[in-house]
């Protein structure tokens, strides 16, 4: 059992201005995906990207990613609460961000972009899907040092008290997020979009992943204490996730019976 060491959420200041870990732990994804998204476009020339048109793209996405991710933790969790007090729905350094939310966000980024460069809409989500699991395990690490989301309960031997919640030994569910959203479903995802796959194909394996890793973890995660378990026991991270999972396969069976090639621009 380990005692989460409560670090200050600030990590660097100087006078009035305050840089908090949660925001360079964001600022660490759109750097991980920019530099990756480069790498996947000099690795993969026949998808037809240069490095000014990945920065591009991604300029969009994290515009998507802010935006849609506070709307979505807006409208998802706590919506009585942000009408009541609609002026806290500017108050990010709160705190608030939903990453369902966010991936809707990225998606009309992604549809904007696709329309003005006059690429295929799946050509770009396929392009951006390897990109986003370094994003997603930079923001559960860091919930970790926020001390937030924390886990449900627990005996096992890795547990973890939150001094800021109660005294009891918790799953560090933030870190199980951070290895699996992260890092394993990076690595199936760049291995997967390493070979030319019909078109679709990536986009429908990070829907399948993310919706069943998501899914998965929840059970070791508290549920919200605003929101609690909601129909069938389950939270409210799961009831978004599941039809992730639904329309990624769905997609994937698509994909691979249309066999599809991947083109650059719209026919």
């Amino acid at each position: 059992m380990y005692v989460h060491p409560q670090f200050d959420p600030i990590a660097l200041k100087a006078g009035p201005v305050a840089v908090r870990w949660y925001g360079l732990m964001y600022l660490s994804g759109f750097v991980a995906g920019m530099l990756l998204g480069r790498l996947r476009a000099r690795r993969r020339p026949d998808l037809g990207w240069s490095d000014r048109q990945v920065d591009d793209l991604l300029f969009f996405v994290v515009l998507g990613v802010v935006l849609g991710g506070r709307a979505g933790y807006v409208l998802f969790y706590k919506l009585a609460d942000y009408i009541d007090q609609p002026l806290h729905i500017f108050a990010v350094w709160e705190g608030g961000m939903s990453f369902h939310g966010g991936f809707l966000g990225v998606l009309v980024a992604m549809t904007w972009y696709a329309w003005k460069q006059q690429r295929r809409w799946l050509a770009v989500t396929d392009f951006i899907a390897p990109l986003v699991p370094p994003g997603l395990g930079f923001g559960r690490l860091g919930n970790y040092i926020n001390a937030e989301l924390w886990g449900r309960p627990t005996d096992v031997a890795w547990a973890v008290v939150f001094p800021n919640v109660d005294d009891l030994p918790r799953h560090p569910s933030q870190l199980y997020e951070c290895a699996l959203e992260g890092a394993v479903l990076f690595a199936l995802l760049w291995w997967f979009s390493g070979r030319p796959r019909p078109v679709g194909a990536v986009s429908a394996l990070f829907l399948i992943g993310y919706g069943t890793l998501r899914f998965a973890v929840e059970f070791t995660r508290e549920p919200d204490s605003f929101l609690g378990p909601l129909a069938g026991g389950l939270s409210m991270g799961q009831w978004l996730s599941a039809p992730m999972v639904v329309a990624g396969i769905a997609m994937l069976l698509w994909a691979y019976r249309q066999r599809e090639p991947m083109r650059v621009t719209r026919p």
